[in-house]
Formats: C-alpha cells, sequence, structure tokens
C-alpha cells in the first residue's frame, strides 16, 4: 500500500483508458504521483483485453499520439496505474469517475435511451462506494440524468447497505476528448466545465480536477447544476454536428454553380465572428455527433416528462447520416449513373483523421450503398487493420489505383496527404473523388493534368452542372 488517495475510471474505453493515464500522470511538487489509479472495465472479451492491454503498457486503440502513449509507458513504469474487472476497487477509491456509455437507438423511427448499461454501472458503485467518495460523471448524458437517474440509484444501493443516502458527493463534468494527434493534450490541456449535485460536491469535483488538469492555462468553469453541465455537453455537440450538416446542402450547391465552397470559406473566416466555420465533408461518425443531437428531446420526454420537438437537431442527425449515401449516388453519377459492377478504392475507414475508431463511420454508411449498387469496394485505412462493423480484414498498405474505376479520398489521414502520387496511380486513370479536401490544389492538378476526372465535394467543376427543373 502506497498511501496514496485510489482513483477509479469505469470504463476503458476512448474517453475512460485516455483518462486513466491523465490521472496517473498527475504529480506533486517533488515529481511523485498523487493518485494510484485502477481502470475497470467488464469481464467480457473487450473488457478483458483492454485490461491485459493497460497492464502490459500498451494503449488498448490504435493512435498516432505519442504523448498518451509515453504517458503509460511512465505510469506503469511508476506503479502507480493498473487495470482490472473487480468491482471491490470501488470501495477503496477516494474518487471515482464515470467512463461508461449511454447509448440511443438513433437510426430508429422512434428513437430510446438505452439505459440498462448505465444503470447498472452506477448500482455497481453503490453496492461498493464509500462515504464522502467523489462520484465524477463523465459520461455525455441526457440532461437530467445525474439528478434523476444518478443519485437516486447511488441513494437506494447506500441505503440497502445502511448508509447514508447523500453520504456519496456527486458531480458532473463532461469530457472533451479528441481521440487523434493531440489525444492526451484534449484532457491535460484542455478546458472543462464541471456542476455538483451539492455544493461540497462541485468543490470536490474542483480540487480533483486541478490536479489533473493545467486549469492555470485552461481554467475551470462552475455551473449552477449538473442538467446544466449535461446540457452544455449536448448543446456543444449540436452545435458542431448541425453547422456540418448546414455545409452539406451548401456543397452540393457550390457543385452544381462550379464554386469552391472551401475558397469561399476560407473568404468568411477572415471575419473573427466566423473562424469556427465549417467546411463539407464525408458525413458525421463516431460515437457522440452521430447521437448527441437527439439527447435533448429524448430528455425532454423520458425524464423530465415534458416532450418538446427539436425539428433542427432531429434534420442534423438525419442529413448527416445521408450524407454518405449522397456521395456514393454522386459518384455513380460521374461513372455514368451506375455503380453496377465498378470497383471502388476507398481510402478512409475511422470517423476521422489520425484515429481507428470506426464507431459508425460514415465510411460503412457508403461502402453499404455502394455495395447495394452493385460495385466492389475495397477498402484501406492506416490505422484499422481490421473492420469490426463489416467484419473484414484491410490491406495493409494503400492498394494501387490500377483495376479501379474509381478512388474516394475519405478520410484526411496523413498517410493520404503524404501519399507519392505518380507512383501510386502508375498507367491507371481512375476518376478521383475527393470527399474530405484531402487532396491540396497540387495533388489535384497533377491528377487531372495525368487524365483523371478529378472531383471534390464541395468544389464545382468550372462549367457548373446543369440543374433540374
Amino acid at each position: 500500500m502506497t498511501g496514496r488517495p485510489v482513483v477509479a475510471v469505469q470504463g476503458l474505453g476512448f474517453v475512460g483508458a485516455a483518462m486513466s493515464i491523465a490521472v496517473a500522470s498527475a504529480l506533486d511538487a517533488t515529481g511523485e504521483p498523487l493518485y494510484d489509479v485502477m481502470g475497470v472495465d467488464l469481464d467480457d472479451s473487450a473488457g478483458l483485453a483492454r485490461v491485459a492491454a493497460i497492464n502490459e503498457g500498451r494503449f488498448p486503440f490504435e493512435t498516432t499520439d505519442a504523448d498518451l502513449v509515453g504517458a503509460l509507458v511512465e505510469a506503469r513504469a511508476r506503479g502507480n496505474l493498473s487495470a482490472g474487472t473487480d468491482a471491490e476497487v470501488y470501495g477503496r477509491a477516494s474518487v471515482i469517475v464515470v467512463d461508461v456509455p449511454l447509448d440511443i437507438d438513433w437510426r430508429a423511427e422512434q428513437p430510446a435511451l438505452r439505459l440498462g448499461g448505465f444503470e447498472a454501472a452506477i448500482r455497481t458503485i453503490g453496492r461498493h462506494v464509500m462515504a464522502d467518495t467523489l462520484v465524477l460523471v463523465e459520461t455525455t448524458v441526457p440532461p437530467g440524468t445525474t439528478e434523476k437517474i444518478v443519485v437516486p440509484l447511488l441513494a437506494e444501493e447506500l441505503s440497502a447497505r445502511g448508509l447514508d443516502a447523500d453520504s456519496v458527493l456527486v458531480a458532473h463534468s463532461y469530457e472533451r476528448v479528441m481521440p487523434g494527434a493531440d489525444y492526451y493534450d484534449s484532457i491535460v490541456h484542455y478546458w472543462r466545465v464541471y456542476a455538483g449535485h451539492t455544493e461540497a460536491a462541485a468543490d470536490a469535483a474542483q480540487q480533483f480536477l486541478e490536479t489533473v488538469i493545467d486549469t492555470a492555462n485552461f481554467p475551470l468553469t462552475r455551473v449552477g447544476s449538473t442538467t446544466a453541465s449535461e446540457t452544455a455537453k449536448v448543446l456543444e455537440n449540436t452545435f458542431r454536428a448541425t453547422t456540418i450538416a448546414l455545409m452539406d446542402e451548401w456543397g452540393r450547391f457550390a457543385e452544381s454553380v462550379g464554386v469552391d465552397l472551401y475558397e469561399v470559406v476560407d473568404a468568411i473566416r477572415m471575419r473573427p465572428t466566423h473562424a469556427n466555420m465549417r467546411t463539407p465533408g464525408f458525413g458525421v461518425g463516431g460515437y457522440c455527433l452521430t447521437k448527441d443531437p437527439l439527447f435533448a428531446k429524448l430528455a425532454a420526454s423520458e425524464l423530465w416528462r415534458s416532450p418538446m420537438e427539436f425539428p433542427f437537431s432531429t434534420a442534423a442527425v438525419r442529413t448527416n447520416d445521408d450524407a454518405p449515401r449522397r456521395i456514393a449516388e454522386r459518384i455513380a453519377e460521374l461513372l455514368g449513373g451506375s455503380l453496377d459492377g465498378r470497383r471502388i478504392l476507398l481510402l478512409g475507414i475511422s470517423y476521422r483523421q489520425d484515429v481507428g475508431d470506426t464507431r459508425y463511420s460514415p465510411s460503412e454508411t457508403f461502402v453499404r450503398a455502394a455495395r447495394d449498387a452493385g460495385a466492389e469496394v475495397v477498402a484501406h485505412d492506416p490505422l484499422v487493420s481490421h473492420w469490426d462493423e463489416l467484419g473484414r480484414d484491410t490491406p495493409a498498405v494503400v492498394p494501387p489505383a490500377a483495376g479501379f474505376d474509381a478512388v474516394v479520398f475519405a478520410v484526411s489521414h496523413r498517410e493520404y496527404r503524404e501519399l507519392d502520387l505518380p507512383s501510386w496511380l502508375g498507367d491507371a486513370r481512375p476518376l478521383v473523388y475527393d470527399g474530405f479536401g484531402v487532396l491540396d490544389a497540387e495533388q489535384r492538378r497533377f491528377l487531372a493534368d495525368t487524365g483523371c476526372r478529378v472531383e471534390s465535394l464541395g468544389r464545382g467543376s468550372p462549367d457548373p452542372l446543369p440543374t433540374e427543373h
């Protein structure tokens, strides 16, 4: 026993695994660790694989962030980071960080919250947690979840153990983790919003977060309630998803009238109030932006019993989900009206650059649409060796262009941005479709000069396509 406070991180997914490393990397003025950290996951194949990876000094997911990997190696060398599946650790923890998923069937005609797994995780904590422990929920949840689900469930479990129902400090502070090149920095060098169910819980959350995050340069923001903190995360992601959806229709307009929308957006961004304006993309994927805009509507109905409509948020989810199918239709148009019998090389499987996460990837939607239209699709991604959702292995290197009718750039991985185009292209002259601004002007010019037809999402041809009347 080291005598250091124990922090248990519940859930070793893309957020929890990185959070475990960040907390284990919190050091005092002499360079000694502040906490002993235990990452906890389920006793199933996925959970056991993540636990084994952490204990072997490997990050459980593909990552390009050397800082994250280095911090993991250092924490393991110090001996203050380990992982397991035994919930008993919650009974020894001074802080429990909740990083388990809360899902919805967002593609259903009538989406609904799937609370079972999240509620079971909270009950597990309640069966072990000590009095005065800080339970910090980082999971993105519908507004009202901490107040109406977490606190009552913990109280119920504590009462069953003969403990004071209000003896645990419950707070919410949503994560802003961005897997990719700045994975680690998105935790320790980034702003945080937080709130407590009580004032004491908020104070405890602040004290803990100040030891993990560089709050001197990235100050914390306390809001008035856990519901306000939950709302901030949902609105934050809804704003992003909605502005992405907005650019989808403007990208199609730019293509139809022969305008380069990237050039237009760059011009607009010169105005400081519009510096974060989006550009067209292949679609929205990952665990957050695909579903989070629906959380407020479901919270209003299922948690607050006060149904409301959220037409813009709902439309954004549907627009973004449909984007890859529209791209498949566009490529069929460029290939003469049909994908039947065509061979397509798709470059990029993950939902964003420099990430190996394929959850709800727009590339999956594209592949399914293209296959339904009769095409054969070969997919590559430098960070994905096996595509779980489609049950297929992927090539280790970028396949040459020869033999393909079309090549689609879907994700702006560095490997694609730095692709040796002459060697890769050889004598082939496929249609090249840039679906995410991967290729720069010089690369597009080279491909066009060699005889390829080059088309880009949001970049219209010099001669506008005829519009339908």
